[in-house]
């Protein structure tokens, strides 16, 4: 188990990651005429005392605070934080920290960069999915109508401060959700990662979590390195997630909304079997993944009437090209493949099989 602090500047941004990383990060916050924290209430609430408590001496000018969950990662929550900051006299030597999960470094990031044509921020993610994915990469956005991450850009923050530390005051569904994209990272490209969580729940994985995040994180930079603005293989990151969005925005207009990783849980199923149909994915390979899946995620429940509306929704997705559903899939445990694509009968085939279980 890695216990000590890595330490990487592999982008253009700079990560600390493992346990003790918060405190290490002090001197990145020096120089600039005011800091301000971006954060939810329930952030506000669990993790703010957290990080007072190892960080006591850093000047914060003023917490802007932000309602939680994605249906508020909107141009609404975007205007509403331009005008704080423009009401706290922001300048551009300002610092935005974004402390919270992917939904807070996703909109901190646009408002960070777009606020004066730019300022710096720092992500300090307090989620698992937002340690091993969200916060990394330089993707920033918002969702726009009923339209996932629909505006945005990419830029890089200064600083990724990846600590543990955080992962104390999760609930059981978000570290389910965070799960999720770990497991891809091992189904996609990290053999040695699918071997360390392969029919286990997340659960029992509690002495290795440190190991397993700062593995999951360096997959992810790795990838973003090679193409850090997905014009090629940063696209395998998109595995599960092409139906995985569709059935987040779907679900999202209901009672009953789910998580990121549970949408991105469910995405991975039918696009394993998809995997198996268009690139050579064998059926024993397809079983481990579907079992390891189940083990720790309940099958969503919807409806065939629901299918037209998923293909609609899919087909605002950003990876459509020339009116072709593009897909992320399978070769084989540990690689993948892209820009695949992949018709509508096949997708209603796998959402079917999704179902049937």
């Amino acid at each position: 188990m890695i216990d000590q602090t890595v330490i990487t500047n592999a982008l253009p941004s700079h990560f600390l990651m493992g346990k003790g990383a918060l405190q290490q990060a002090k001197s990145y916050f020096d120089g600039y005429s005011k800091i301000f924290i971006l954060l939810d209430e329930n952030i506000q609430r669990f993790c703010m005392p957290v990080f007072q408590q190892l960080l006591p001496d850093l000047n914060v000018h003023s917490v802007i605070q932000v309602k939680s969950g994605e249906i508020n990662k909107n141009i609404q929550t975007a205007i509403s934080i331009w005008e704080q900051l423009t009401s706290l006299h922001a300048d551009r030597d300002s610092l935005l920290i974004n402390l919270g999960g992917g939904v807070i470094t996703d909109i901190g990031g646009f408002v960070a960069a777009t606020f004066k044509r730019g300022i710096d921020f720092i992500n300090i993610p307090t989620t698992l999915l937002g340690q091993v994915d969200a916060s990394i990469g330089g993707k920033t956005g918002i969702d726009f109508h009923e339209f996932k991450n629909q505006l945005g850009l990419f830029t890089y923050p200064k600083l990724v401060i990846i600590d543990p530390v955080f992962l104390q005051t999760l609930e059981e569904i978000h570290w389910k959700s965070g799960f999720s994209e770990t497991l891809k990272y091992a189904l996609i490209m990290d053999n040695d990662l699918w071997k360390a969580i392969d029919n286990r729940h997340y659960q029992e994985l509690n002495a290795d979590w440190n190991s397993i995040i700062i593995k999951a994180a360096h997959d992810k930079i790795n990838i973003v390195k090679q193409d850090g603005f997905e014009q090629g293989i940063r696209k395998i990151l998109n595995f599960g997630h092409t139906v995985g969005h569709a059935l987040e925005t779907f679900f999202l207009k209901t009672d009953h909304p789910i998580t990121h990783g549970e949408a991105v849980a469910a995405g991975m199923v039918c696009e394993t079997r998809i995997s198996t149909q268009l690139s050579k994915l064998s059926d024993k390979s397809a079983i481990e993944i579907y079992n390891e899946i189940d083990k720790n995620f309940d099958r969503l429940s919807f409806s065939k009437n629901n299918f037209s509306e998923l293909l609609r929704l899919m087909t605002q997705d950003k990876k459509v090209r020339e009116g072709h559903l593009k897909f992320s899939l399978l070769k084989k445990l540990g690689e993948a493949t892209y820009d695949i694509n992949v018709s509508s009968s096949l997708v209603i085939k796998s959402l079917e099989f999704y179902l049937a279980k």
